[in-house]
């Protein structure tokens, strides 16, 4: 039982939450000293306007900051070790990790190359990080990754064409500033990906081998707060309450999943990530049912659970677990999540993915651990739909 377990829970980033609270950037920095800031984001951020509404506020200030826009979905190693190179040379002392959780993760990554040197590649793994990182402030404009709020990096090795993470609390953020107000502007297409993503962060959290009792109570929550906003915010991208439960669904999920893990979501996602760049909360979202539906038998209780917080009736764990499953699939398609056949992968690609999936250290976290053939059973079922 997960009440016996022995665990460690420990979150390094001070979470600043509200509408409105993206003001607090200024006394953010001068908390930490620093006097020359990079910001870090992508090209979608500075053409939507929306990295405006963060310069105006250090301009404010007057304080002087630069400016590295070069991240790239699903991040490469290349985007780290150019925004390192910069930070390195224009002596940045703090990190502004403004966007998705593709800006925040490359963000972690310049945070260890611009102060250690070396190759993104080096630091693969837990705890590997000895020096100290530069200092990073995320602001989200996104409710799906959390990565604003977790202590891991998850890059694309360009050459390998494979996912890797980077997990250390000497890159988690100093400080998340979450301000619902900033996510109002994603399309809908963009909000129902993400929020999904962070859908998956908070079932795979829950009911992964390896969860603990805080990270259940927060990824139940999530659930709740998940089912009853992300339709809603989809709908109507200015309600405000809507994008506010999101993105709270999205900060609890992600402290759910990185103080216990992902699982077999997860891992297929990283594998279409890192081979055909595919978008992470997409292929996220076109897994998920199928895989708890493979799954369900090896954790029915804790899939009840899961309909509770879906606020669904039940008259048995049995029956209750079959109901969150195809509870989970009709809010996918409710919100216009793609389906597997829009990726156009030919089948006698499907071992490649199912192999890398397999070697996927998170596949020992789902509840029913995966075989290379089980990978290939649920590919099929996915292309079959």
């Amino acid at each position: 039982m997960d009440i016996l377990k022995t665990f460690s829970f420990e979150l390094p980033t001070r979470i600043e939450y509200g509408v409105g609270c993206a003001s607090r950037l200024s006394k953010e920095l001068s908390i930490l000293g620093a006097k020359k800031p990079m910001i870090v984001t992508d090209k979608g951020i500075v053409d939507s306007g929306l990295l405006k509404n963060i310069t105006v506020l250090l301009d404010e200030a007057d304080i002087h900051y630069d400016l590295f826009n070069g991240v790239e979905p699903n991040p490469r190693d290349e985007n780290v070790h150019r925004g390192a190179e910069m930070a390195r040379n224009l002596q940045n002392d703090c990190l502004i990790a403004i966007g998705g959780g593709s800006s925040i993760d490359c963000a972690k990554g310049i945070s260890i190359i611009a102060t250690h040197g070396g190759r993104i590649q080096d630091f693969q793994g837990a705890e590997k990080v000895f020096g100290t990182p530069l200092p990073i402030i995320t602001i989200p404009t996104t409710a799906g990754s959390g990565s604003e709020v977790t202590f891991s990096s998850v890059i694309t090795d360009t050459k390998e064409k494979t996912k890797f993470s980077v997990r250390s609390t000497k890159i988690a953020a100093k400080v998340a500033i979450c301000d619902p107000e900033l996510t109002v502007t994603m399309p809908k297409n963009l909000t129902a990906a993400t929020g999904m993503d962070a859908l998956t962060h908070a079932i795979e959290g829950y009911t992964a081998n390896c969860s603990e009792p805080i990270a259940n109570a927060l990824g139940l929550y999530a659930v709740e707060l998940i089912f009853k906003y992300l339709r809603r915010a989809v709908a109507k991208g200015n309600d405000i309450e809507a994008r506010a439960g999101m993105l709270t669904g999205s900060i609890l999920a992600a402290i759910s999943f990185s103080h216990s893990d992902v699982a077999a979501v997860h891992c297929i996602a990283e594998a279409l990530g890192g081979m055909y760049d595919k978008p992470h909360g997409v292929c996220n979202a076109v897994c998920l049912p199928e895989i708890m539906d493979y799954s369900r038998d090896y954790c029915t209780s804790k899939y009840a659970r899961l309909a509770s917080a879906m606020s669904l009736q039940f008259s048995s764990e049995e029956e209750g677990a079959i109901a969150a499953v195809k509870e989970v699939r009709k809010l996918s398609k409710d919100v216009g999540i793609p389906s597997f056949t829009s990726f156009e992968i030919p089948e006698s690609n499907f071992r490649e993915i199912a192999v890398k999936s397999c070697e996927n250290l998170s596949n020992a976290s789902n509840p029913r651990v995966l075989t290379i053939d089980d990978y290939m059973v649920i590919l099929k079922k996915l292309a079959s739909k």
